[in-house]
């Protein structure tokens, strides 16, 4: 019998306490169960009803009145798979609002985090990495980081500063040639650079800035082939595993954002649908603990939040498209599942703020990735 599914997303809380009054979830086969089970006595209730977001940020929410001169705003984060951008939004929000993992292409959908300061609001999109798609599900992520250039106030580039400029930085700033908003460039992982090739990995970036070389040749550095006028994009050099650079970054963001009233509470970090989030919390494990095709060949998909008393149920269904990954997901008498799901408990259990109770299945739908109609089903529709 397969999971039902809830009709309408929650909105994140990143505070929450569950609401007493619901129903345990049913028992699940053992090899679906992903959690310690839960206490023997009988439990009766509903599916608590999941509410409707709020129809547009800002309204209705109280936020009262911004100071003189108060500046707020989109600022997208782009740029090539695996340099740090998700790293780099949770350490600005200063709360894990974003799934972050070695293995390239991590970030699926564009998250959004908020950093509230005294003088400004910025609302962060992170954007999938930018990268050449072989299947309908990578056009989607490509499309929908592309997507987020158009529709924010500020573009930062983040680049992996730790290396010389690459083809694919290239090719991400020809993307953004023709933005009409302001682009800044942060020179990411700046405490893995040693201090002697500092102003040399910094200078191979200004020259792909820069443009074609003067004799005409067309080359910007090494990188890649450019065209067109110089840009005077400033470069950030930062650390978003330790914070260096950060402080300075954001002030430049902000100096950059219009003057507007806060979108947000100040006290919120994200607008992301709950159930959005534990979805990223349980692919985050996958991506921790399996290696090989097994990574990019999942998706998870949030069945229903039920709250018991203190505690919160989450069921969830993890999607694979064979039957090996099932496998190597389940692991040798269920051991994989049983480390992802406590993984993925832990980190919900800081979320949610009070206990959690998670049930895994894990199902095979071949070639999910390449089925228009089950990616957007599962909210990956490029847009």
């Amino acid at each position: 019998m397969e999971p039902s599914h809830p009709s309408e997303p929650r909105p994140s809380s990143p505070k929450r306490r569950p609401r007493p009054g619901a129903a345990q979830p049913a028992a699940t086969p053992a090899e679906a169960l992903a959690s310690e089970a839960w206490p023997d006595t009988e439990a009766t209730g509903t599916l608590l009803p999941i509410p409707e977001p709020p129809s547009g940020a800002g309204g209705g929410l109280g936020l009262g009145l911004s100071p003189a001169g108060f500046r707020s705003g989109f600022v997208a984060l782009v740029g090539r798979p695996n340099v740090g951008k998700s790293t780099l939004l949770n350490q600005l929000v200063g709360e894990k609002v974003a799934i972050t993992s070695p293995i390239a292409q991590t970030t699926r959908n564009r998250l959004r985090a908020i950093l509230t300061t005294p003088e400004a609001q910025l609302v962060l999109v992170d954007t999938p990495g930018i990268h050449k798609p072989h299947h309908l599900l990578g056009q989607r992520l490509v499309q929908s980081a592309r997507g987020a250039i158009g529709e924010v106030d500020v573009v930062l580039l983040l680049v992996d500063g730790s290396q010389p400029a690459g083809r694919g930085d290239g090719f991400i700033m020809e993307l953004l040639r023709h933005s009409r908003v302001p682009v800044h460039v942060a020179l990411n992982k700046h405490d893995l650079v040693d201090p002697e090739r500092a102003e040399e990995l910094a200078a191979s970036y200004r020259a792909l800035l820069a443009g074609p070389d003067p004799d005409g040749s067309g080359e910007a550095g090494e990188a890649t082939p450019r065209s067109g006028a110089p840009l005077d994009w400033p470069l950030h050099p930062v650390s978003a595993l330790t914070g260096e650079g950060t402080e300075a970054l954001v002030a430049a963001l902000a100096a950059d954002l219009p003057e507007g009233p806060h979108l947000y509470p100040p006290e919120a970090v994200s607008d992301q649908p709950e159930q959005l989030l534990l979805a990223e919390l349980i692919r985050e494990q996958v991506l921790t603990h399996t290696r090989e095709e097994v990574p990019h060949s999942v998706a998870v998909q949030i069945e229903r939040i039920v709250e018991d008393g203190p505690r919160t149920a989450v069921l969830a269904t993890v999607l694979v498209e064979r039957s090996s990954q099932k496998g190597i997901l389940i692991g040798k008498g269920g051991q994989m599942l049983r480390e992802i799901g406590k993984g993925a408990r832990l980190q919900m259990q800081k979320l949610i703020d009070g206990p959690v109770y998670l049930e895994l299945f894990v199902k095979v739908v071949p070639n999910w990735r390449r089925n228009p109609s089950r990616l957007a089903e599962l909210g990956y529709r490029g847009d």
